[in-house]
């Protein structure tokens, strides 16, 4: 049960949160339902960076992961009932965290059998929060029908970054990693419908991005042990089974994070309208500046059928619809009227592959006699093969003559109960 601390021991909290960090007492505000936590400060302390916001409660503040708090006072949120479980390691004298992460950013970590105990405890279930890290051009395609694919995070692994200087390390594209002055950073964030859609970059079915060199790669290499690249953090990342787009489920939302470490919700997915509705009020519209082709003052974007590479399906009566993922609470018809949303069974994602010279591939779109084609399980021969291109971390993507593509058909991939 949580205590009020005397308030002789730590100055008044703004909202009457205080946590324990390092040993210190300090005023704080919760993050990500109790992922993170924002501390604040009346002096310069280490860590802790000066406040730009106008209405800073204090002069200095900092961001760091619940798993660095060792009390918390006050009133809270009550935090997330399925928030997941912080990342599990069997340490003692002789190897500590930081040991640890040294050993996650080395390729032959991956046979560390410690490291894989620890990677084994950083578990998607349905409803996990999941994460993408976008730059401006990434969030206008998000915004014109993109889904969610390739490397992403739990937004419990990743609620302490709140910069754009923070969170450029875990951008996949062509930019990503470079630190500047910038507007904002941008994310997708959404409900993972099932475990079954992600697997971990260096695993049994993505080993071959390990291997793939410099000069055919866009961002940080691939290290192998599920971690991401980092100095500092102990992150780890996820790829989507077979970079395969995943349905986006209802509520999903695109945010931004300004330079002070605000977070803004833009817009939330509709999917009975397939359209993206704006949320940031006037007070937020300059972090749109930056994204190319969009206006910050158009409330609603539809998305059109053109984007469409998967597909969530489910029984009703025996007759299948096209169905949404409205998580957690579960899987229903996608239809526009409340009445008809009716429960479905035997929920599966139905997504298009083919073989094109030897080489197993998602089928992106069709133009002209010529397939657009995504490679499932990316390695340096493969992506020799098809001369493919690589457009963001870990995505390699080609087009095909359509009479040279073999095994053309669509795939169910059942979801679990």
């Amino acid at each position: 049960m949580s205590v009020t601390p005397q308030t002789r021991d730590v100055p008044e909290a703004p909202a009457g949160l205080v946590v324990t960090h390092a040993g210190v007492n300090h005023p704080a505000e919760e993050l990500a339902r109790g992922a993170a936590y924002e501390l604040f400060s009346a002096d310069e302390l280490p860590g802790f960076s000066r406040d730009p916001r106008p209405d800073a409660r204090r002069p200095w503040h900092r961001f760091v992961h619940a798993s660095e708090v060792s009390a918390v006072y006050g009133p809270r949120s009550g935090g997330d009932p399925e928030l997941e479980p912080p990342l599990m390691a069997p340490l003692n004298r002789a190897r500590n965290w930081a040991d640890i992460h040294q050993l996650s950013q080395t390729t032959a970590g991956a046979a560390d059998p410690v490291l894989a105990s620890v990677r084994a405890s950083a578990l998607v279930r349905r409803g996990t929060p999941m994460v993408k890290v976008l730059s401006a051009r990434q969030l206008a395609g998000h915004l014109r029908g993109w889904l969610p694919y390739g490397f992403c995070y739990r937004e419990y692994d990743i609620a302490h970054l709140r910069t754009p200087e923070d969170l450029s390390l875990l951008r996949t594209d062509p930019e990503g990693g470079r630190e500047g002055q910038e507007v904002a950073a941008y994310a997708l964030r959404w409900r993972a419908i099932d475990p079954l859609d992600y697997d971990v970059p260096g695993g049994e079915r993505h080993a071959g991005l390990v291997a793939i060199p410099p000069h055919d790669r866009v961002g940080p290499p691939v290290l192998g042990t599920g971690f991401t690249p980092s100095g500092r953090h102990l992150i780890p990342e996820f790829v989507t089974r077979d970079m395969a787009d995943l349905p986006l489920p209802a509520n999903a939302a695109l945010v931004a994070y300004s330079p002070a470490g605000d977070e803004v919700v833009l817009y939330t997915y509709q999917p009975e309208q397939r359209a993206w509705l704006r949320m940031a009020g006037p007070r937020w519209r300059h972090l749109l500046a930056s994204v190319p082709g969009i206006s910050p003052d158009q409330e609603y974007l539809p998305i059109g059928e053109t984007a469409r590479t998967t597909q969530l399906v489910g029984d009703y009566h025996g007759q299948e619809y096209e169905a949404i993922a409205d998580l957690p609470g579960g899987f229903r018809v996608l239809a526009m009227t409340r009445a008809a949303r009716y429960p479905v069974e035997g929920v599966r994602r139905r997504a298009r592959y083919a073989t094109w010279r030897g080489v197993l591939c998602l089928v992106l779109g069709e133009e002209t006699g010529w397939l657009r084609l995504r490679l499932c399980r990316p390695n340096p021969d493969s992506v020799a093969a098809c001369g493919a291109q690589c457009y963001e971390r870990g995505i390699y993507e080609s087009w095909a003559p359509a009479p040279e593509v073999t095994d053309d058909r669509l795939i169910d991939l059942p979801y679990g109960h």
